[in-house]
Parts: structure tokens; C-alpha cells; sequence
């Protein structure tokens, strides 16, 4: 597990001077990501240095198009899950507005100071600075003057395109979780606390956990899908309805989990949803007894599948 640090305590330990760093928000931690990151950690082997991901404290684009930005991870969690690379330190740069617009050769001293890598590992289209108008070569110059070598690699490509956050959001949304999960290198998951519901799964015989998802984080299409549950560090298989429940008046967008095996009260506790088999869109029933078996279908496919 690689250490957590902040750019200040970075700094006052000189740990990026002469490093090997990858830098970028890495939503997800993708596939594309690991690619990335695995140049800095290969440099770094080479070189007998140490290999650190740079990553900001928030993902920017929370800031400027908050209303429209559907993320893969929570801040928490990304910077979690890149501590969990082979990769000796993460640091966390905070940002605000005031870092974000400055200047592009501002944003660089104020980012590295003197302390700079060895050498600087990104996407080919990374972006910095004032309204993203640093581009790699401007940080190609502005490495060379200052003896960092900077490289802007070619993206992973796989089944001919690139592996990309947005792509995988894509793929997400259009319920195809099987492909976005080979592409992400590990489940889609969310987390979220439960609150009451409309109840209506006991009375049917399959009570569910109704589970808040942040607006920020619902990228996932409508539709039934098998994922596994973790609750109170203990993993259940899950059968998890996402979106409108159209058989039911006044059903609005809801995140519905029946937990096998589980009858615990876990009302305000926040569980763990690990989604891995797409199993049917949403639909209205022509009857309460047809529901009812198609949903019992559902479950036994996540008793015998997971």
C-alpha cells in the first residue's frame, strides 16, 4: 500500500524531486490509467528512484460543470484505490479555483516548485492551467529547462478505442457492465447509506435495501443487474434494480438491493454495491404475479452465477 501524502508534506520531504511521477485526476483507475502509471513505475525501477502518482484532491471538473458531471469514483475512493498500486506515494494536490486559474508556467511552479521529477509521465492530451490551456509541449519546455523529462504517451487502445473515463461512463450507461468492468480492471462500484423505501419488495416475499446514490455518482443505465453487497465488512451476492420501477405509481429514480441470505436492519448503515451482470432492462408487469416471478428469476440466476 503505497503512502498517502499531501503536496506540502511532499514538498518538505523533497519526495518528488528526482522521481518518477505519473500525474492526472484518474477517475476510475482504469486500465488506461494503470498504463500510464506503469510508465512512471518502470522509470523509476530503472532508474532506482521512486514512482509517485500526482493526483488533485478533487476531480476539477466537480468545480466547473458540476450539474452535468457524472463521475466513476468518489475523491475518497480514487485516491484509496491508487494507493493500492505498485507505486511508492500518492500526492494529493488541492484545488480550488484560485489554483486552477492560473497560468500554465504558474500552475507548474506552484505544483513542483523545486522539486522536480526526473521525469513526468501523462496522457498525450493532458491539460493544465488557466481554462486548460496548457498542453504537453508547453510542459515539455518547461520541464527541459529545468532537466525533467516529460512524456505524453498514447493512450491504451483496446477493441479498437481508446480506454477512457468517458468511455466507460458510455458503456455504463448503457448498461453494458461486463464491458465497462474488463476496461476498469475491477467491478463498478458505489456506495451509498440506506434510507426507508416503499416497502413494497416484503409484502412480496424479496424485501430490498433502497440505497442513496449521490446524483454525482449515478452513471449507471436503468435496468436489474448481479453485484455482490458488502455490509459491515461481510459480502453478499445482490440482485440491485437501478432507476424507475415503472409497475409502481409515484416510482422515482431509486438504487434497490435484495441482499441473499440477509435479514439484518441496516437502516443508515452505507454499504458497498460491486456490480458485475447486466440481467434485464426495467419494465412494467402486466401483472403482480408475473413481477414476482421474474424477480424470483433474478435472484436464483445471482444464487447460481456468483
Amino acid at each position: 500500500m503505497a503512502q498517502i501524502y499531501s503536496a506540502d508534506e511532499a514538498i518538505a520531504l523533497g519526495l518528488i524531486h528526482g522521481s518518477a511521477c505519473s500525474f492526472g485526476v484518474f477517475d476510475g483507475v482504469h486500465e488506461g490509467h494503470r498504463f500510464i502509471i506503469d510508465f512512471a513505475r518502470k522509470a523509476a525501477e530503472e532508474a532506482g528512484g521512486k514512482s509517485i502518482v500526482i493526483t488533485f484532491s478533487i476531480d476539477p471538473d466537480e468545480m466547473f460543470r458540476a450539474d452535468s458531471l457524472k463521475k466513476l469514483m468518489s475523491n475518497e475512493d480514487r485516491i484509496a484505490e491508487l494507493a493500492k498500486l505498485d507505486v511508492d506515494a500518492i500526492v494529493v494536490l488541492p484545488f480550488s479555483r484560485e489554483f486552477a486559474a492560473q497560468p500554465p508556467h504558474e500552475f507548474l511552479e506552484a505544483t513542483f516548485g523545486g522539486n522536480v521529477p526526473s521525469s513526468l509521465h501523462v496522457g498525450y492530451d493532458f491539460r493544465f492551467g488557466c481554462k486548460a490551456s496548457g498542453n504537453v509541449s508547453i510542459l515539455s519546455d518547461w520541464g527541459s529547462e529545468r532537466g525533467m523529462k516529460v512524456f505524453g504517451h498514447e493512450l491504451l487502445v483496446k477493441d479498437g478505442a481508446p480506454v477512457t473515463s468517458t468511455r466507460i461512463r458510455g458503456l455504463l450507461g448503457e448498461g453494458k457492465i461486463e464491458e465497462a468492468c474488463e476496461l476498469l480492471g475491477h467491478p463498478y462500484a458505489v456506495y451509498g447509506a440506506v434510507e426507508a423505501g416503499r416497502g413494497e419488495g416484503r409484502d412480496m416475499g424479496f424485501k430490498t435495501a433502497n440505497i442513496h446514490v449521490p446524483d454525482m455518482m449515478k452513471v449507471l443505465g436503468d435496468g436489474v443487474y448481479a453485484a455482490y453487497a458488502t455490509v459491515d465488512g461481510k459480502r453478499y451476492k445482490a440482485a440491485v434494480s437501478v432507476g424507475v420501477a415503472p409497475s409502481f405509481e409515484e416510482a422515482r429514480a431509486n438504487t434497490e438491493a435484495h441482499i441473499l441470505d440477509f435479514d439484518g436492519d441496516i437502516y443508515g448503515s452505507v454499504i458497498k454495491l460491486e456490480f458485475t451482470n447486466w440481467l434485464r432492462p426495467m419494465m412494467k408487469f402486466p401483472s403482480l404475479e408475473v413481477l414476482i416471478e421474474t424477480v424470483m428469476g433474478n435472484i436464483d440466476w445471482v444464487r447460481r452465477n456468483l
